[in-house]
């Protein structure tokens, strides 16, 4: 009798976690004009170890275009790295590929996000053992409440001319392709975004100066300490737009566009659909909140040479994780290495982020 209630209960507990993912998914539309460019702003201080950096982004909803604000989120286990989502022009719309977490970062969409996210790989940071370690020369790590550190400038590459694009192919989007490393991590076990991200996408909708028609590409909150949170104290405000933004998408909304075909679901990329031009995603179309946006642009799925290094380190993350999508998550099992300076398999292709995201100061981006 006691297994039998045990069981029930575990079973009515499963169902209560996958709610929160199920609803993430929502329902999908495709949208005719192009995303904004990304504003630039200044990184916030890292809050706390094992925290995760996740870029900004530009969202759909069925007022316009809306920014989610970056934020440091934790990341759900240990080894976990979190791969960006991005837009990607495909037989006629731009179509929304949702972040995720997996092991190794994967194809997105050759934007660059800054702040270790310069296109291509992630080289803010790496997993030893159970904990992360930051490179404080792209995140900001503040003034010492955080000790995982290290310093690797050789993953910098300054650039005169900064690329602001938010989103693959199209007219004036990226022409970056998934590499053939990317290809392999999109066939690995995933987690979509985590509670924390759709609580943070969901509060950025609801949020009327976040849309791209009232801030004119500018938004007051481009990034946050943590998720969800738009108190004073953890708000960064954007120093500029990241380029003149049209008035087709500063008028955009879903009344204004014409029919677009829509999806059932949202699944992760795999090689035959990784490539911009043969990408099937739609954008996910929030639930009716405020204005009918909602939290349905993260589930799952610049920067250079991706992290080879997993030392023993302190700053352990829970070894609880959301519900994995149809996979069983493999557990993480650090290679041994030096605890000396991290080293990283490919060479940099990402613009100076130098904690920063499209300027020259320390600690600046989108």
């Amino acid at each position: 009798m006691h297994i039998v209630r045990f069981t029930r209960l575990l079973a009515l507990t499963l169902l209560m976690l996958a709610i929160p993912a199920a609803s993430f998914a929502g329902i999908f539309v495709s949208v005719t004009v192009a995303p904004p460019p990304l504003p630039v702003y200044v990184q916030p201080v890292c809050p706390q170890p094992g925290y995760m950096w996740t870029p900004g982004y530009w969202a759909w909803s069925d007022d316009g275009y809306y920014w989610v604000p970056g934020t440091w989120v934790p990341a759900p286990a240990a080894g976990m790295l979190w791969t960006p989502g991005y837009w990607a022009w495909s037989d006629g719309y731009y179509r929304w590929n949702a972040g995720y977490w997996g092991p190794h970062i994967g194809f997105y969409g050759g934007v660059n996000y800054g702040f270790g996210y310069g296109g291509s790989g992630f080289v803010g940071g790496e997993w030893r053992g159970g904990g992360f370690f930051y490179n404080s020369a792209v995140m900001n790590v503040g003034g010492g409440h955080i000790t995982n550190v290290y310093v690797n400038k050789t993953v910098i590459v300054n650039r005169t001319t900064v690329n602001n694009v938010s989103y693959n192919g199209g007219n004036g989007g990226t022409r970056s392709a998934p590499s053939p490393v990317e290809q392999r991590a999109a066939q690995e076990h995933h987690i979509q975004a985590t509670p924390e991200q759709a609580r943070h996408e969901t509060a950025a909708a609801r949020n009327p100066q976040l849309l791209a028609r009232n801030n004119g590409g500018r938004p007051a909150i481009a990034a946050t300490s943590k998720p969800a949170d738009f108190s004073a104290r953890s708000v960064v405000p954007a120093k500029a737009a990241g380029g003149r933004l049209k008035p087709a998408t500063m008028h955009a909304s879903a009344k204004a566009m014409p029919s677009a075909p829509r999806a059932a679901a949202n699944a992760p990329r795999s090689p035959a659909n990784a490539r911009p031009a043969s990408n099937n995603h739609s954008v996910p179309k929030p639930p009716s909140t405020y204005a009918k946006p909602a939290a349905a642009n993260l589930q799952a799925n610049r920067g250079g040479a991706r992290n080879t290094g997993n030392a023993g380190g302190s700053a352990r993350m829970p070894a609880a994780a959301p519900r994995a999508e149809n996979h069983t998550l493999r557990p993480f099992a650090p290679a041994p290495h030096a605890q000396s300076q991290p080293q990283h398999s490919n060479p940099p292709a990402h613009s100076a982020p130098q904690h920063q995201q499209r300027a020259s100061n320390e600690h600046e981006g989108r």
